[in-house]
């Protein structure tokens, strides 16, 4: 028992702080710049849509907005089984500069991307979501880290408004996140790219086949897998906002959580290094997160049984422990409390990890579960 609690938080550390420790220290020791260029080669935006007026009228204007010579950026819209019209509104508000691709029928967005992207011919592909403003340099900024012909992949940063204590613990844990992904890309490579703004050589990008949830880790390292990086680029920015409800935003954490799974058990090889490029970082980024929820559990289970035989040791860190649950507990009942900095963490680290627990379960009742759900700000405020 001693040596399962011990090694169990010793993996959950090392998941949370030894990874990213690690990623610094590669970074430091073993630094790879990415060579910046100002070519302005040719661009296809590719959005797909399932029932977005609420959200495409304001997505294309920002999109047609961006500080990227006009002749050289066209805008490509996937309409996944629309019945609201997006399809006939994309196609009219600039016939010149938007080209539509309608599917009668709804089949979710890898799909989609899975027809469409072989029928661009840009040189660059840059990937988004409906819902995301995108900041005017952002392609510029993508493009240019692009020019290094050993990056094949350059992924934007979301940048989330948080309102409220809730809201503002999970910013913290996104740009706790985001430290890694600078980390990562300093010393090599991002196992995933930021879905609401990422953009890759479209000769690169390998075939995306129906069903496919995170399409933001399935191309990059589709990418990754042909020798080519995929970088993260600051300066490239997307805003969205956290919602008001934490099971708003845990419902969609679950299904991305899912789609790692997902892709474990479509491509094994990404769990076993050596076998893929990046399969030590994905395990220290990904992986071991999935397990954590699990580890915690035995670490818990393991310190009742070692407190139970006495001592100061164990007792003492039992009631840690406790006390860590306890006070993650209290900030999701009462949000108040969230606007302290160790509650909002406390409530984001138990929500992430009851997730990630929850997110196997859906998965095993449902792997075919593809329809990526569209969460509109005015649906999350209710």
């Amino acid at each position: 028992m001693t040596i399962v609690f011990w090694a169990s938080l010793a993996l959950v550390a090392f998941a949370y702080a030894g990874y990213p420790l690690l990623m610094a220290l590669l970074a430091r020791l073993r630094p790879r710049p990415v060579k910046a260029g100002g070519a302005l080669p040719m661009i296809d935006v590719l959005l797909v849509v399932h029932n977005g007026m609420r959200e495409l009228p304001a997505k294309l204007d920002n999109l047609l907005a961006l500080d990227y010579p006009a002749d050289r950026l066209r805008i490509n819209v996937a309409c996944d089984g629309c019945t609201d019209g997006s399809d006939r509104f994309a196609a009219e508000r600039d016939p010149a500069r938007i080209r539509v691709f309608a599917f009668s029928e709804r089949r979710g967005k890898s799909a989609c991307l899975g027809n469409v992207v072989p029928l661009l011919d840009a040189e660059i592909v840059l990937f988004n979501d409906v819902r995301q403003r995108i900041d005017a340099g952002a392609a510029r900024a993508l493009v240019a880290v692009l020019a290094d012909p050993t990056v094949g992949a350059a992924s934007g940063e979301l940048v989330l408004e948080a309102r409220d204590g809730y809201g503002q613990g999970v910013d913290a844990y996104w740009r706790y996140e985001k430290a890694i992904r600078r980390l990562e890309s300093a010393s090599g490579s991002l196992v995933g790219a930021t879905g609401a703004l990422y953009a890759a050589r479209r000769t690169l990008i390998p075939a995306v086949p129906p069903g496919i949830v995170l399409d933001d880790m399935w191309i990059p390292l589709g990418i990754a897998a042909s020798g080519h990086r995929t970088v993260f680029v600051p300066t490239a920015l997307a805003f969205d906002r956290t919602s008001d409800n934490p099971a708003d935003e845990e419902r969609r954490k679950r299904r991305t959580l899912a789609g790692n799974f997902q892709l474990m058990h479509l491509r094994p090889a990404l769990a076993i290094p050596g076998a893929h490029p990046l399969a030590w970082r994905l395990w220290g980024h990904k992986w071991l997160r999935l397990l954590a929820p699990w580890l915690l559990a035995l670490a818990l289970l393991a310190n009742v049984f070692l407190a139970l035989r006495g001592g100061v040791l164990y007792p003492l860190l039992l009631a840690l422990q406790l006390a860590g649950y306890a006070t993650a507990l209290l900030g999701r009942g009462w949000p108040r409390l969230a606007t302290l900095l160790p509650v909002r963490l406390a409530v984001a680290f138990l929500s992430l990890n009851t997730s990630a627990m929850l997110a196997l379960a859906d998965y095993l009742r449902d792997p075919e579960a593809h329809l990526w759900q569209t969460t509109r700000l005015e649906d999350a405020r209710r």
